[in-house]
């Protein structure tokens, strides 16, 4: 046994290997060999629907094939007029395709972008290959932070620390010696090593996991399951309703054979609320091309929708509101200690860890070779024998020398408040510094073995590292958009409390720092001691895991950002998880948003964009729903009253085209930053209900005064005209008040469309084309009143229904 000079025996924790000893791993030939047998990790990982699937699943729906089997036969019974509805169809389904395409082509190169490339060792060199150019045996190269991503036998360790709980739920990391196994799927949280690939392709766990962790997918969001539902309740709608106007149009009513089906086909078409699907994948689809120009990568699409709903932001503080750097601003040596043998010492650790963090990184630039500024100092001949890895957990590291003397001592660095104890002297110094933001470590000469239960305690300070972190220059307005917009900020970091809450002050984020270890445990109680606070330190990845999940207890949707392996976990239990493009393997794995840009001023647009989308989404919802449920009704009435159908199909085209159609499509896509609210299904309904009503009754009311009215040749047409007249007035004051807070467009939108149909009403040969004649002055503005009546009754029952079923 080997031991410290401070007199404690020290066994090697971690041996250093010898140089040349290392695995070669597989040669060219052995790999070309593998390929050749189909050994190869080939499994395709999509970040979007083939154009196969994109082309099927907007051609072949439930509803396009109702409509396609009645565009068949109004084609064979009707004029050309009559079939304006299928060509619309056409149309539409057209550009899902193309915006679908889009998105699918911006999904594609933002992966590629973002795509994880994994170290292999062949003919002795480490090289970065793409995870599906892994081969059976490959020698996989892993560090702090990596995502394994084969299942594999570890080959060589270095204090190889692995957290499997995203497998096993077990959240304490499990340390792997050589001949161990290694399951994809699973992350390094400290150390490194290597570990040769057994399984790959469709045998290993990664391979199901990547491909639908980055599958596009427009499914799994309230919206999609809320318009679905709302789907089914209208097929159930449809089918006594079309069924009834079938028997009532072609049996009951003697009239024209084609005639009767045509106005059969008319009271059908309505009742699909068909563009409201198209409308929501394209809003969608628009939103992947807007943020795939800013390096915004959206593995999973509902992500847009859920970022828009969240009301609580987590942050971690370093490459989040720090850029990942930092630098060495002073060392201080405590005690009398030599300041040139601490630069040596530092130089020993940094040189020791072949996979520094910011931390040490900073450390070695500031003497790479034990050196400062004067060029005084020197490396003496410091031989590491073992090494303790940074953990996010323990909050520090080490590593034993031999020194010339043929003495082994032990060092440690890491946080001072961790590695000292509450009334160590050293400690009051450290509390200054962080109160003004900057990060102190301590190194400390260990008095225990490394590898024992507590390696810190007895440790004697040394020296205070002092680093400066730099903030990112767009963090203060992007906390302020956030503030702006009701979403709570919280700072939830690792390092100490009070240098966290120093940063956060600096960037306008008021409150006291919390310091996690006096947190409470109880989850009720945590829930309301997180809930309270704004920023806290010294927090462990699985209590950041435990704050969100508290968060979440408390009502709050909750997204985490993050770029380190101690993210992890919280990223994955958060409603929505934010990785930066250069944070770890493991992080981009898990998160749903990969920021590729690196810019923490890119969320604001995530969020503005799901916003634009859930707001939009909703509003123009209810102008479809209307539409389905006055169609159903006005067939019902038909049905009971047992007359013809009021319209021909090239009416009710017309009527969807300029208060539905156009209107939704410019509304989907207008700015919207109303913070996105729960129970879609109840907001839309709750307007869409008695907004239908309304206009059914009012239309129908018109139809049978003009039925008593008219009489003669040609008075089913002029009665059309009629219904039609009070359809259109009521379904534009509906589009009036969906369009509501007004802006010059909106107001110009809803002019230009009542401009369009008065258009249609004046010009003699669009008359023809839409059987649109107004017949004599009364009936006209009696169909004008009864509009207004039901617009003035839609306001006071909207309002009512506001007061009375609030969301």
């Amino acid at each position: 046994m080997t031991h410290i000079d401070s007199g404690a025996g020290l066994d090697p924790v971690h041996p250093v290997a010898p140089p040349g000893t290392r695995p070669a791993g597989l040669t060219r030939a052995e790999v070309a060999e593998r390929v050749a047998r189909g050994q190869v990790n080939d499994v395709p990982v999509r970040s979007s629907r083939s154009l196969g699937e994109i082309v099927r699943a907007n051609v072949f729906t439930r509803f396009n094939a109702i409509i396609g089997v009645l565009w068949v036969v109004t084609l064979f019974v009707a004029p050309i007029q009559d079939s304006l509805f299928g060509f619309v169809i056409l149309a539409n389904t057209g550009i899902g395709i193309v915006q679908e395409w889009r998105a699918k082509k911006t999904l594609d190169s933002l992966a590629v972008i973002g795509e994880t490339r994994p170290t292999v060792r062949r003919d002795g060199r480490a090289v970065q290959v793409p995870t599906s150019e892994i081969v059976l045996g490959d020698l996989v190269e892993i560090g702090p932070g990596d995502k394994i991503v084969v299942d594999g036998v570890c080959a060589e360790a270095d204090g190889l620390e692995v957290d499997e709980s995203l497998l096993t739920g077990e959240a304490d990391p499990v340390v792997k010696h050589p001949g161990e196994q290694v399951m994809s799927g699973s992350f390094v949280v400290a150390g490194g090593g290597a570990f040769q690939a057994t399984k790959v392709g469709r045998e290993a766990y990664a391979a199901q996991l990547a491909e639908e962790a980055s599958r596009f997918t427009l499914v799994h969001s309230e919206l999609r399951s809320g318009i679905s539902t709302i789907l089914k309740y209208v097929t159930w709608m449809m089918v006594p309703a079309a069924l009834g106007l079938v028997v009532t149009q072609l049996v009951v009513k003697s009239s024209d054979f084609k005639s009767s089906v045509a106005r059969t086909i008319a009271g059908i078409i309505p009742m699909v609320p068909e563009g409201l699907v198209l409308l929501t994948s394209v809003a969608f689809a628009i939103g992947v091309v807007r943020l795939g120009r800013q390096q915004c990568l959206v593995q999973e699409l509902p992500a847009i929708e859920g970022l828009a709903r969240v009301d609580t932001v987590c942050l971690d503080k370093t490459g989040t509101l720090t850029e990942g750097g930092m630098d060495v601003t002073g060392l201080k040596p405590l005690d009398g200690a030599d300041e040139k043998r601490v630069r040596e010492v530092l130089a020993a650790l940094g040189a020791s860890d072949p996979r520094p963090n910011a931390s040490l990184q900073a450390i070695i630039d500031a003497y790479p070779d034990g050196r400062g500024e004067d060029g005084e100092g020197g490396k003496k001949d410091l031989r590491p024998v073992s090494a303790l890895p940074f953990s996010s957990a323990r909050k520090y590291s080490g590593a034993a020398f031999e020194e010339g003397d043929g003495k082994v001592a032990g060092w440690l660095l890491g946080a001072p408040d961790v590695l000292l104890a509450p009334d160590d002297p050293a400690l009051k110094e450290t509390g200054l510094l962080n109160e003004q933001g900057l990060r102190v470590l301590l190194l400390a000469r260990a008095a225990r073995d490394l590898d024992g239960p507590d390696p810190a305690r007895g440790a004697r300070p040394v020296a205070l590292v002092v680093l400066e972190q730099r903030l990112r220059p767009d963090a203060a307005t992007t906390l302020r958009y956030f503030a702006d917009q009701d979403v709570q900020a919280k700072v939830i970091s690792g390092d100490n409390a009070v240098s966290v809450g120093a940063v956060a002050h600096k960037l306008g984020l008021s409150g006291k720092a919390v310091d996690a270890r006096k947190l409470p445990a109880d989850p009720a109680d945590l829930a309301k001691a997180v809930d309270r606070a704004t920023v806290f330190g010294r927090v462990t990845p699985q209590q950041k895991r435990e704050m969100v999940g508290a968060l979440q207890s408390e009502g709050h949707t909750v997204a985490m950002t993050g770029d380190g392996v101690n993210d992890v976990l919280a990223l994955k239990d958060a409603d929505i998880g934010v990785s930066m493009g250069s944070g770890s393997e493991a992080t981009r794995a898990v998160a749903q948003i990969v920021l590729l840009n690196n810019s923490f001023a890119t969320l604001p647009s995530v969020v503005a964009e799901g916003r634009r989308v859930i707001g939009n989404i909703t509003r123009v919802a209810t102008l479809f729903l209307v539409k389905t449920v006055y169609s159903v009704l006005l067939a019902l009435l038909v049905v009971c009253w047992q007359v013809e159908y009021p319209f021909l199909p090239r009416h009710l085209t017309l009527l969807s085209t300029l208060t539905i159609g156009v209107p939704a499509f410019f509304l989907a896509l207008a700015p919207n930053k109303e913070r996105a609210r729960p129970h879609f299904v109840r907001r839309v309904m709750r307007y869409s209900i008695p907004g239908g009503l309304l206009a059914g009754v009012a239309t129908f009311v018109t139809y049978l005064l003009a039925r008593h009215h008219y009489t003669g040749a040609g008075s089913l047409a002029a009665e059309t005209s009629a219904a039609t007249l009070t359809l259109f007035l009521i379904s534009m004051w509906v589009l009036a008040i969906i369009a509501r807070p007004y802006t010059w467009w909106r107001l110009a939108l809803v002019a230009a469309m009542g401009v369009a149909f008065l258009f249609v009403l004046t010009v003699p040969w669009l008359q023809d084309f839409f059987a649109l004649r107004l017949v004599g002055n009364t009936m006209p503005w009696a169909a004008v009143g009864v509009a207004v009546v039901a617009a003035a009754a839609l306001e006071l029952v909207w309002r009512w229904v506001d007061r009375r079923f609030p969301v």
